[in-house]
């Protein structure tokens, strides 16, 4: 099934992108709940095992904001937010179609891929009149060429090479892209008036390369989850280690080996251990 099909077997063409206001579907977007972990599998293997369409369609609302965020990210080129919205959707479709909630990660670190390929290429296709990139080594290129540079000056042979091997390319097609994306437009890329001191061209705003969702969000998830398990392992422990180790690591004045000895009336030595084999403890269960 595409992902048109997958549009119109749901009955709701809202799903491929604003066709109306963009600001009326960023706010009826914002208003959709996100799923949680267990509610996202079961609807995933509804779809996956009985071809629900119903929960292929919540799947996609429900993350219809995470492709608004990387769209945005692409604004610098120049295009329409809404048409990068649409195509993100697009790509977010083809996530759902073939996800395996199975392995046992999140849908939306497993749809990103998806949602910039369908990008990446309506940006590839619509950037420029003249075609900048039409190899997989060029595509590789223009997405990464500019973030690596560290200045708006030429590469030098060194940095060229650098590059060349970081991506796995050629440097002389590194040279050959930083040609083209010197290259700009005149109509996309215009030159300051005589009164400005600088034009203030679309192409200068590109994506930051740690704006990535997919990577905040699990990050997220990881530290609310290992949150969890630190303080369900915490409870696992007697009273007495439970608090040398909150005493010791887990306050701004942490207390000293002789401070907690003389609070439980043994040496120093036997705090130690009490909290090595504690924090020994903590580091299986955490594990486990």
């Amino acid at each position: 099934m595409t992902a048109g099909a997958l549009v119109a077997r749901t009955g709701d063409h809202s799903l491929a992108g604003p066709l109306g206001s963009l600001d009326a579907y960023l706010e009826r977007v914002s208003r959709i709940p996100v799923l949680s972990r267990d509610e996202e599998r079961a609807l995933a293997e509804r779809f996956r095992n009985e071809q629900d369409l119903a929960a292929a369609r919540q799947l996609v609302l429900s993350h219809l904001r995470f492709v608004v965020h990387i769209a945005r990210g692409y604004s610098g080129y120049g295009l329409p937010v809404g048409d990068l919205i649409q195509e993100g959707n697009v790509g977010l479709m083809k996530a759902v179609k073939r996800f395996d909630p199975s392995v046992n990660v999140r849908l939306v670190s497993f749809a990103v891929h998806w949602i910039r390929a369908e990008i990446h290429e309506y940006v590839l296709r619509n950037w420029r009149l003249v075609k900048i990139a039409t190899t997989k080594a060029q595509r590789k290129l223009f997405f990464n060429l500019r973030r690596m540079k560290k200045n708006l000056t030429w590469l030098t042979a060194d940095e060229t090479a650098a590059v060349a091997r970081d991506l796995g390319v050629s440097t002389a097609e590194v040279t050959e892209m930083e040609k083209r994306l010197a290259a700009r437009d005149m109509s996309f890329d215009p030159t300051p008036e005589a009164d400005e001191e600088e034009a203030y061209s679309p192409a200068a705003y590109l994506p930051a390369p740690d704006a990535d969702p997919a990577e905040q969000v699990e990050d997220a998830e990881s530290s609310d989850d290992e949150a969890d398990r630190l303080r369900g392992a915490m409870d696992r422990l007697d009273e007495r280690a439970r608090d040398i180790v909150q005493r010791r690591w887990m306050t701004e004045d942490k207390a000293t080996l002789h401070e907690l000895a003389d609070k439980y009336g043994v040496s120093a030595e036997r705090i130690r251990q009490i909290e090595s084999s504690a924090l020994g403890k903590l580091r299986g269960l955490m594990a486990a």
